[in-house]
């Protein structure tokens, strides 16, 4: 019998008409939209259907994409695949928690709206900034980074990509350095500010006092946390989780070999794009890995898994 991990994107997954095949096919899915819309005041079918500059604003992003994932999320579940364990990237965390019945739909996208507004609005425009460095393993990374003053790791993806935050001089530093030191490449993103850096700590302190009037529910599975890569089974835990993610780093490589060793085989990334997927393959090829980005990947997904 397969363990089965339900993983979710984080932000840059979005892209314009996400989710509309389940919209349209889907009264669950449908209902996730426009419960969306109601308690947002936005028109989430027009942020998420349509083409348009507001889906790639922070702000937007990440309530479009949440709701997106725990759209299709329902539809997976009413055909009968359920997880054992979840997990998400970055924001995808929210979707995670959602699905182990740690909170509401509606309360996780209430909450990354409010989670985009702080994060984009920060730290101000040009003074932080991103990278990915390609080529080079986490641990030489910090090595060499460790003596630049406000620049950080931000996410271990997979092994030979990670992403480093900060100043934006201190991450250009930073670059020239890992580039002399064996890094492939090092590419600065395209991003509205530095995050998963300790310049966001103020940004998650304002997110905390939105948390605590947020409703946590028993978890009836557990999820595996960006912060720590362990498993998460007690509930109380989660708000103070979540006000340290937004400035710590996101150990994603981690968080899969920890479901790995706990004996899950089988990954179902649920979510636009194949992101990953695409880190999965650098990290355990052995285990089993899906996507479902589309209405017509549930069966064909379910129908594989058996």
């Amino acid at each position: 019998m397969s363990k089965i991990a339900f993983i979710f994107p984080g932000q840059g997954a979005q892209k314009a008409g996400m989710g509309a095949d389940f919209y349209e096919n889907s009264e669950l899915a449908k209902d996730i939209y426009d419960k969306a819309s109601e308690c947002l005041g936005l028109d989430m079918k027009a942020l998420c259907f349509e083409e348009n500059e507001l889906l790639d604003q922070t702000e937007y992003t990440q309530a479009a994409l949440v709701t997106t994932c725990l759209a299709m999320e329902k539809v997976v579940e009413e055909k009968g695949l359920v997880p054992q364990v979840t997990a998400g990237l970055s924001l995808g965390e929210y979707a995670a928690i959602a699905v182990a019945g740690g909170m509401s739909a509606e309360d996780a996208i209430r909450t990354v709206r409010k989670r985009g507004i702080l994060m984009q609005t920060a730290v101000p425009a040009g003074e932080g900034a991103m990278a990915a460095i390609l080529g080079m393993k986490g641990d030489a990374i910090e090595e060499v980074i460790a003596d630049i003053d406000g620049v950080t790791v931000a996410n271990y993806n997979c092994p030979g990509q990670i992403v480093i935050t900060g100043r934006t001089d201190a991450v250009e530093t930073a670059n020239a350095k890992l580039l002399e030191h064996g890094a492939k490449r090092a590419i600065l993103l395209n991003v509205s500010g530095p995050f998963h850096s300790p310049m966001l700590k103020g940004a998650g302190k304002e997110l905390g006092k939105v948390l605590a009037d947020i409703k946590m529910d028993h978890l009836t599975i557990p999820y595996v946390t960006n912060v720590t890569a362990e498993y998460v089974s007690d509930v109380t835990k989660t708000k103070e989780l979540l006000e340290a993610q937004v400035a710590s780093s996101v150990r994603w490589e981690q968080s899969i070999l920890t479901m790995i060793a706990d004996g899950v085989d089988t990954f179902v990334e649920i979510g636009p794009g194949r992101t990953l997927a695409g880190f999965m393959k650098k990290i355990n090829r052995d285990v089993k890995m899906y996507n479902i980005a589309t209405w017509d990947d549930v069966d064909k997904v379910i129908g594989e898994i058996g």
